[in-house]
Order: structure tokens, then C-alpha cells, then sequence
């Protein structure tokens, strides 16, 4: 069985646990130690018993608790050279490095990651899977390409970004070179981009769609839910939205 959960997602923090087996992957940490481990036993995920952290990509609300969280736990970061490069003053317990075109193994899990535009040094996004099951997750990515179409396709479950209502935004109080930044094609996806993408992907086999790094000042929840219930035809009780406070609970993919 592959199963999922979220430690929690948005600009304030992101963390999302993958697991299939005796293999617990953490992708992502950008809470404090603190309340990581918090986050960590909400979830029955003792932080000792973590077999690997990977990070997307370097921006604080997803990797400035990494480097603690592995030397604390003696947990192996896997990462891109990129994304290492930028944060060369992290240390970890151990570095292993990513290369977006390849896949890996960490013990039960094979990860696919592959490359996605973002204001970063060199963010990548991935596809999990145990053999038999496949988890794609998607968020921080200003656009969507071939590539990422391509990932996506005949996923069992799906983690999207839903970071912003393009309206709420514009009318917004965020500064303008922000919101340039937020709505550029480095930046991050709106509802109506999510719509698309999942328009453009085969969804015969999926089992869960979950809505992913909500933004707390320019999104509302229904818009989020109505944009993913558009985009892959289904009714709202369907789909659930992963909250900067408690996550979602653990999901199964059976």
C-alpha cells in the first residue's frame, strides 16, 4: 500500500509525508523543529523513524527546518545540486544529490522528480510511486509544461496547487512587484491554471485529489474546491484541501 499525509501547507510552512512499507519519506520541512516534530506525532511519524527528507527547492516556507530536523535525527537530505548550491550554509546529516531527469530509488519507494518553473535555483516537483501505485505532486510552479503534463498522466492520487484566485490577487494588498512575482510564469498556479491542468490529464484512475498551498490572503477555499470539481469532473465531497494549520490526515492508495 502507498499512503500520504500533509504536515501542514502554505506560505507559513509545507511538509508532506509519503510512505509505502517499512520507507518514510518527508518531502519538504519548512516549520521549525519544534513544530515539526509537533506535526510529525499528530501524524504517528515519530521523526527518528523518517527514512529520507527531500526538498523541492530552497525557499524558506519549504526547507528552513531541514537542516535541523536532519542532524537532529542523523535523516538524509536528497536534493538537486541547485537547490544545495543555495543553501550551502545548511548542513545535513547526509547529502545526496537529485538529477530531474533520472529517477531513484530510496528502499520501497521509486521518486521520478522532473523540472517546473519557479523563481528558484533548480525546484523540481515529483512522482511517487511503490510498483503498483503512483502519487504526483504538484505545487510551486508558476506554469504548466509538456513535461509536467506528462508526469501527471494516469495518476492513483494527486496533491495540486491551488495558491490564488487571480481577482483577489489583482484587488489584493500585496505590492505590485509581488504580485507580478505571484501571477508570473515563475511563480505559482491559479485556480483557473489548476482547472486547466487537470482538463489536459487522464484521471481514470485516480483516488484521491487533494488542493495544495492555498494562499491565506488571496484564495478562499470554495473557489479552490470549485476550480479542482471543474477541472476533474467531480462532485466537491470528492476532493480535499490540505490547511496551513492541520494538513491532511493520512490517505490511503490501495
Amino acid at each position: 500500500m502507498l499512503r500520504f499525509a500533509s504536515l501542514g501547507s502554505g506560505s507559513k510552512g509545507n511538509g508532506t509525508l509519503i510512505e509505502s512499507g517499512k520507507t518514510r519519506i518527508l518531502l519538504d520541512c519548512g516549520f521549525t523543529l519544534g513544530e515539526t516534530e509537533r506535526r510529525l506525532h499528530r501524524l504517528g511519524c515519530p521523526p527518528q523513524s523518517l527514512t529520507a527528507i527531500l526538498i523541492t527547492h530552497e525557499h524558506g516556507d519549504h526547507a528552513a527546518g531541514v537542516g535541523r530536523l536532519s542532524r537532529r535525527y542523523n535523516i538524509p537530505v536528497w536534493l538537486t545540486v541547485g537547490t544545495y548550491h543555495a543553501m550551502r550554509d545548511v548542513k545535513f546529516a547526509q547529502t545526496h544529490y537529485i538529477n530531474v531527469h533520472q529517477a531513484l530509488e530510496i528502499q520501497d519507494l521509486q521518486i521520478t522528480p522532473f523540472p517546473v518553473p519557479h523563481d528558484a535555483r533548480e525546484p523540481c516537483q515529483f512522482v511517487f510511486s511503490n510498483g503498483n501505485h503512483k502519487l504526483g505532486i504538484l505545487t510551486d510552479v508558476g506554469s504548466h509544461t509538456p513535461l509536467i503534463l506528462q508526469m501527471l498522466q494516469r495518476l492513483d492520487a494527486l496533491m495540486l496547487e491551488c495558491n490564488y484566485d487571480a481577482v483577489m490577487l489583482a484587488n489584493g494588498v500585496y505590492p505590485p512587484s509581488l504580485k507580478a512575482r505571484v501571477a508570473g510564469r515563475y511563480g505559482h498556479l491559479d485556480n483557473k491554471q489548476s482547472t486547466y491542468l487537470l482538463e489536459q490529464l487522464d484521471l481514470s484512475q485516480l483516488q484521491h485529489l487533494v488542493g495544495m498551498h492555498l494562499s491565506e490572503n488571496n484564495n478562499l477555499p470554495n473557489y479552490a474546491y470549485q476550480a479542482l470539481c471543474a477541472g476533474a469532473g467531480c462532485e466537491q465531497g470528492w476532493i480535499q484541501l490540505a490547511n496551513q494549520a492541520d494538513g491532511i490526515d493520512w490517505l490511503d492508495i490501495r
